[in-house]
């Protein structure tokens, strides 16, 4: 079967042999207990801890597919240029409502864009919703429009806190200095503009928000027990 992770939507993304890590030790204390679903999850809750986001208290008890679902990845995680209407949608079938989804694309107040998400906003020319200062220094960045995917080249969400969680991408998205399309639209849909202005000038709102829409992400539409299985090693299905 092949992996979710061999999706386009999981560019960019590193470090899953730490999930495995995590699960070696957990298996010596607690064998066939825990799911590599729950590893997952409560990772994320944690991560988000660190970054200075909030504590958000998360169930536990999910089950490990027995199959692939890289096409409902392909099909539900929403695109870097996607607009802004059909990430609402997406994210409303799944139970989140607007100002979840809003706080939720805040998760890109950390982390970096690879420039391969970022050069059709700068080549030919540079995308007039873009602050042209701010263009100069992406072109820096990515000096070229057409990247090597497997290059490190990249900018930072947020130049300012980097690797903290907080409303600065907000902020900056009202600096039209956001770095996604799919970002940047939200200054200008009528549905999510004000929760923008809400959100730059509350940290306390987004976190809140964030956090509720995490919450509803973690238990949306779990394996029942038929469904799923505790996998042994989070590679593969049990044989």
């Amino acid at each position: 079967m092949e992996s979710e992770q061999e999706s386009d939507r999981s560019f960019g993304m590193r470090n899953f042999k730490y999930i495995n890590t995590i699960k070696e030790a957990v298996e010596k204390e607690c064998p066939m207990t825990v799911s590599c679903a729950d590893i997952v999850a409560l990772s994320a809750r944690d991560g988000i801890l660190m970054l200075g986001g909030p504590r958000i208290e998360m169930r536990t008890g999910r089950k490990d597919s027995k199959q692939s679902y890289l096409t409902e990845v392909q099909n539900a995680i929403p695109n870097h240029n996607d607009t802004i209407d059909l990430v609402l949608a997406r994210f409303q079938s799944i139970g989140i409502d607007t100002p979840g989804t809003v706080a939720l694309l805040g998760a890109h107040s950390v982390g970096r864009v690879h420039c391969v998400n970022l050069v059709h906003r700068l080549y030919p020319t540079v995308d007039p919703t873009l602050d042209p200062e701010h263009a100069e220094y992406l072109k820096r960045r990515c000096p070229t429009p057409d990247p090597d995917p497997k290059a490190v080249l990249y900018s930072r969400n947020d130049l300012e806190t980097p690797m903290i969680l907080d409303n600065m991408f907000y902020k900056n998205l009202l600096k039209h200095k956001g770095l996604l399309m799919v970002d940047q639209q939200l200054t200008s849909h009528p549905l999510t503009s004000p929760l923008v202005e809400k959100m730059a000038a509350d940290n306390g709102y987004f976190h809140d928000q964030f956090a509720r829409a995490v919450l509803l992400l973690s238990e949306n539409n779990p394996l029942n027990e038929d469904q799923g299985e505790i996998r042994k090693d989070c590679r593969y299905v049990n044989l």
